[in-house]
């Protein structure tokens, strides 16, 4: 398939997400509590849970999640530049982010919440508003108890690669011990994870 093939398919797959999602907004506790990760996002695909905010923000989308794996679409545009003329490395961080924090968010089971402890991007090819479309594609190495891992690639329409990215995720119980609500916010360094912290 010939780039602008891949981007007439992409565009299609994110209007058909758009067409079923509800307004941007954050959901409350009492909306996610109990739900584990998966049923969360197939919540939010079905218009019944609201999309995080910040992909309006930051002009990106979460595409596709199945357990362990998250893929979001963005649309580089001038107003995510820097002042070299190229997008922002906070752009391509916060994408990847999103995608290696929800690979990770899709396969906690309820009473469970994460917050990202680190982050690593490497990015290996500039980005204009010429590239009508990029994917950030997340993948879960391991979940544990305590800790998980994910990485994730940035690719554009063509397969070229734009950055990769690493995470350490730290998973804790979000509900009190007696049940009897949720435990204290943690504050999340992770933009795409305000749908799991309430």
């Amino acid at each position: 398939m010939n780039p602008e093939e891949q981007v007439a398919r992409w565009l299609a797959e994110e209007e058909a997400v758009r067409a079923r999602l509800a307004a941007p907004g954050v959901a409350h506790d009492a909306q996610v509590s109990g739900r584990p990760g998966m049923e969360v996002f197939e919540a939010i695909f079905a218009g019944e849970l609201p999309p995080p905010p910040i992909g309006e923000t930051l002009d990106y989308i979460l595409i596709h999640i199945e357990p362990g794996v998250a893929v979001f679409q963005g649309r580089p545009k001038t107003k995510h530049y820097n002042p070299q003329g190229t997008v922002h490395g906070g752009w391509f961080a916060t994408l990847l982010d999103s995608a290696v924090a929800c690979a990770v968010h899709s396969t906690l089971p309820s009473g469970k919440g994460y917050t990202t402890l680190e982050l690593k991007i490497n990015i290996v090819r500039a980005l204009t508003d010429a590239v009508p479309l990029v994917r950030a594609e997340g993948k879960v190495i391991h979940v544990g108890r305590q800790v998980a891992t994910a990485e994730g690639r940035l690719v554009g329409p063509d397969g070229k690669l734009y950055a990769h990215a690493s995470t350490t995720c730290l998973i804790f119980d979000r509900d009190s011990p007696a049940g009897g609500g949720s435990s204290p916010r943690v504050e999340s360094a992770s933009p795409a994870l305000e749908i799991a912290h309430g």
